[in-house]
């Protein structure tokens, strides 16, 4: 669970995102601590891939500070906040379609920050790859793109690991083997943050939970609260 401010490896502060003119975020904070699970829900369009964006450096944003693991990376383009220890998963499972499993992991350069990952790290945490490590991209299953990518991912070395939609279109099985990955990637260490459209799966794999409407976070509180309550309703209910 959270511990102390000073354990916090990402702080948000006064987050503005925009699309040209339009802006979509609106003075959002966002806090999440080492070996905690953090989840950011809402309705289509609410607002949630736009702050991932964000915080990875790819969307246009304003904020009054944003800190890794103490590190300011306001100001950061996006290769540097993944050397800062920032990744991101983009939903889609996405993979190189013509290179190899093996291939794809190969081409990802660690930071000198974070938990040392290898390649063998992640065919042990991912036997499934292992088997296939011969295959191409384009020949993986939905679920074994989505395990490449978070193996890629940490490749990285992560101190953060973002993830967007990451239980879209896969089978119930790997969806329920999803959660318990990400709760042994936070027991190791990392923040998680995750957007979900399942949100069953997002509040029982969380610790924290942020509901966001219309750009604004409206909410934030323990996932049990979230769970018991009529949150849920109120603000994912279309």
């Amino acid at each position: 669970m959270t511990g102390p401010e000073e354990h916090a490896l990402v702080q948000v502060s006064d987050l503005n995102v925009f699309y040209g003119k339009s802006q979509v975020v609106f003075d959002l904070d966002l806090t999440i601590h080492r070996g905690e699970v953090a989840t950011l829900l809402g309705r289509n369009g609410a607002g949630k891939t736009s702050t991932l964006l964000a915080i990875a450096g790819v969307a246009t944003a304003q904020a009054a500070a944003m800190t890794v693991d103490g590190q300011d990376v306001t100001r950061l383009p996006a290769f540097k906040r993944v050397r800062a220890g920032l990744s991101m998963v983009p939903s889609g499972s996405r993979a190189f379609p013509n290179l190899t499993v093996e291939e794809n992991l190969a081409m990802v350069r660690g930071s000198s920050n974070g938990k040392g990952w290898t390649v063998r790290d992640v065919y042990s945490f991912f036997p499934t790859l292992a088997q296939l490590k011969h295959s191409t991209g384009g020949q993986l299953s939905g679920g074994e793109r989505q395990m490449l990518a978070i193996g890629r991912a940490m490749l990285a070395r992560p101190k953060v690991l973002m993830l967007d939609e990451p239980s879209e279109g896969l089978g119930p099985i790997i969806v329920a083997r999803l959660g318990e990955m990400l709760r042994v990637l936070a027991g190791e260490g990392l923040a998680v943050l995750l957007t979900e459209q399942n949100h069953r799966l997002a509040l029982a794999t969380a610790d924290r939970a942020y509901f966001i409407e219309k750009g604004r976070i409206v909410w934030t509180g323990e996932a049990t609260e979230a769970r018991e309550g009529d949150l849920v309703h109120r603000y994912l209910a279309v």
